[in-house]
């Protein structure tokens, strides 16, 4: 079984791994309460943590009650702000919120990439970005991309890297990423809309397969800070069968 070891800059930063979380929806509301929780934890081990900017130009509507962490008093105000103003006041942090989307007019973006889109184009777009960044002189440089991606109840965690990682003798130092795993423009999408009501959200993507699969990614990227290393890179699940299959390192 082949193994991938946590860049050194990660073993001991003076200051938080920067974190670009793009996306505050279904899964991506559910990854920013595990990123504060593990946050804390990373704390706890004599590590800075993590410091996270959401990035959504998206607002809070009826259909995001209940199967995403809203309220009816968020409605019409926007994810990326009302999530990260939530999250600070209950962890007591200071992430920041961008209320627009993740593209070319992103200044800076952070050592992990977590992106919980909906489409292959938001994803593509983070390509771009992400390559844009490694031509620039840009004072964070980013070292994993993490994707998040389902259907109804179905759905996967890919986390890539961003370039060659430095490695022991025995290690891998380059992780496929979504992109390269998978070659999105030949995916063919279809604009259906936003959901205008809970119930037809429901059909869309089911009530706890954002939620199953924020944990499983969040423990994943966990594993890799604690341990050091990983044999896995990512993971497939199906809620109907309660299977999960992980993705081996090759």
């Amino acid at each position: 079984m082949k193994t991938h070891y946590i860049a050194d800059y990660f073993k001991s930063p003076m200051h938080p791994i920067h974190v670009s979380l793009i996306g505050v929806g279904g899964t991506g509301s559910q990854v920013l309460s595990a990123l504060a929780k593990m946050h804390l934890s990373l704390q706890a081990l004599n590590h800075p943590g993590l410091h996270v900017t959401a990035f959504d130009d998206d607002i809070v509507t009826d259909a995001n009650i209940a199967r995403q962490l809203y309220t009816q008093s968020d409605i019409g105000l926007n994810k990326a702000v009302i999530s990260i103003q939530r999250v600070n006041r209950f962890f007591s942090i200071g992430w920041e919120a961008v209320p627009q989307k993740f593209d070319n007019r992103v200044e800076q973006i952070g050592n992990i990439i977590i992106s919980c889109v909906d489409t292959a184009k938001g994803r593509l777009e983070i390509e771009r970005v992400i390559q844009s960044s490694k031509k620039g002189n840009a004072t964070i440089l980013p070292y994993y991309w993490l994707d998040y991606g389902n259907l109804h109840k179905t759905g996967q965690v890919v986390l890539g890297t961003v370039g060659e990682i430095k490695q022991p003798t025995d290690g891998t130092a380059i992780l496929p990423s979504i992109t390269e795993m998978f070659d999105l423009t030949l995916v063919n999408e279809e604009d259906q809309g936003p959901s205008c009501s809970l119930v037809e959200a429901l059909e869309k993507q089911d009530l706890f397969i954002n939620s199953t699969l924020a944990n499983l990614g969040a423990n994943l990227l966990w594993n890799l800070f604690r341990d050091g290393q990983i044999n896995f890179h990512g993971l497939f699940l199906n809620l109907k069968s309660l299977k999960v299959n992980p993705i081996p390192i090759k």
